[in-house]
């Protein structure tokens, strides 16, 4: 038995997404400890939205990464037991590399605020968008996102999430455009995300290089446990090549496929939810043959995925 913990990114998150660790302090010792360090209520925001606030990109960055963490800690209290190799879907990274012992959290939640903030500020709101193209491979969307982009009129394959599942971004009369030219070529579903930005896109270049001077100010050490970044599905061991995938991850595609199916090839049985939400334990389904994907949804899954791993 080989396993993998992987994090969740954008788009997990819920109003009362932590209910259910009542067993586990230490879950709410973390967002105490991420919102201090922002002078915000983390806690209150998961536990009570609204959902406005709560969909807004920089709370849900830092939001995202103190729950990922939180459930990192309260999996740490109950086993012994640690991956052999971690990873985390966008901004799940950030919190894969906590766990993983190359950053600190106090040191992560102000980098994903500015991050949010970066990404954010890169493009207009309402000149960017994003959709979702079910039931074409990798290849046919990146051909028709070739035919269909222009100098003005970007759009791109951003997300690969899973065989038949991916993510366009760009410019939105090109998102909408590449929405039509989907459906023509046989996609079963395009469907446009409720997003501010076009994130993972060249129009974030100019978040990208802020990002990447911000990136050489925070500290990093080398990972503890093997991570697999999704840019360029490798492992980077040192800071300084650490921080040159983080500041490329923001304007470059997520290999999430590619990234489940390398952990495959190097013999990894099970790989386990580490935060809010089943998204990525439903994408290990169907982008790997035979994984086991566990979820860490609340204290009866954390203690369920103890009796099956330990």
């Amino acid at each position: 038995m080989k396993v993998a913990f992987v994090f969740p990114g954008q788009g997990s998150q819920s109003i009362g997404m932590m209910a259910g660790f009542d067993a586990h302090p230490v879950v709410r010792q973390t967002f105490e400890e991420a919102s201090a360090v922002l002078g915000e209520d983390l806690w209150a925001l998961a536990e009570r939205g609204p959902e406005e606030a709560l969909a807004l990109t920089t709370n849900t960055q830092p939001l995202m990464l103190a729950a990922d963490v939180a459930v990192w800690r309260a999996w740490c209290e109950t086993s012994e037991l640690r991956p052999t190799i971690v990873a985390g879907h966008s901004l799940g990274e950030y919190a894969a590399l906590v766990a993983a012992g190359a950053l600190t959290l106090e040191d992560a939640v102000p980098l994903v605020r500015f991050r949010a903030q970066a990404m954010q500020e890169a493009v207009p709101e309402g000149v960017g968008a994003m959709a979702a193209i079910l039931g074409l491979d990798d290849a046919q969307v990146t051909a028709l996102c070739a035919a269909q982009s222009a100098a003005d009129a970007v759009v791109e394959a951003v997300n690969f999430n899973s065989p038949g599942q991916v993510v366009v971004a760009g410019h939105k009369n090109a998102v909408e455009q590449l929405m039509e030219a989907a459906k023509e070529a046989g996609a079963k579903r395009a469907v446009l995300l409720p997003v501010s930005a076009p994130f993972h896109s060249s129009l974030l270049l100019t978040a990208a290089e802020r990002l990447a001077e911000r990136l050489n100010e925070t500290p990093f050490s080398a990972p503890e446990i093997t991570l697999i970044h999704n840019v360029d599905v490798r492992e980077h061991n040192t800071p300084e090549a650490i921080r040159q995938a983080l500041a490329m991850q923001a304007a470059k595609p997520v290999r999430w496929t590619q990234t489940l199916q390398e952990m495959q090839a190097r013999g990894v049985t099970h790989i386990v939810e580490c935060g809010p939400g089943k998204v990525l334990a439903a994408l290990t389904k169907r982008a790997t043959d035979g994984i086991a994907g566990l979820t860490l949804t609340d204290s009866d899954a954390i203690a369920k995925a103890y009796e099956n791993l330990c």
